[in-house]
């Protein structure tokens, strides 16, 4: 099985339900770098702030990587939001009885790549 090639960053236990994660990425999803993050700072959700932040470290890391690469040239080649580990909390009810309340978390991994190899 071949490697993915690309330039990747992720984010492990944020604190935000991968439902609410997924609709954000799903504006983003195989758009061109700079078009994306335009889209993320326009987003009033908190996942954006995320998804965004997420984006420019992933982005950071192919610069680095690659010294005459530029930003207009990168693409969300792939983008992948999963469950992580769910916080219980105590819930008092009435009575003396108690719900548990279910914090969700997200790890989400991205994988940006230059434009020019996507046809390869």
């Amino acid at each position: 099985m071949e490697a993915k090639k690309g330039y990747r960053a992720s984010a492990i236990r944020l604190l935000i339900s991968p439902d609410k994660l997924r609709r954000v990425a799903a504006h983003i999803r195989r758009k061109p770098y700079s078009e994306a993050v335009a889209i993320l700072e326009s987003l009033p959700q908190k996942g954006a702030r995320f998804l965004r932040k997420l984006l420019q470290s992933a982005a950071a890391n192919a610069l680095v990587q690659n010294k005459n690469l530029d930003e207009d040239m990168l693409f969300i080649k792939e983008l992948l939001v999963d469950d992580g580990p769910r916080m219980r909390r105590v819930w008092p009810r009435s009575r003396g009885k108690r719900d548990i309340l279910l914090k969700r978390m997200s790890h989400v991994s991205v994988v940006v790549d230059e434009i020019a190899q996507a046809g390869e």
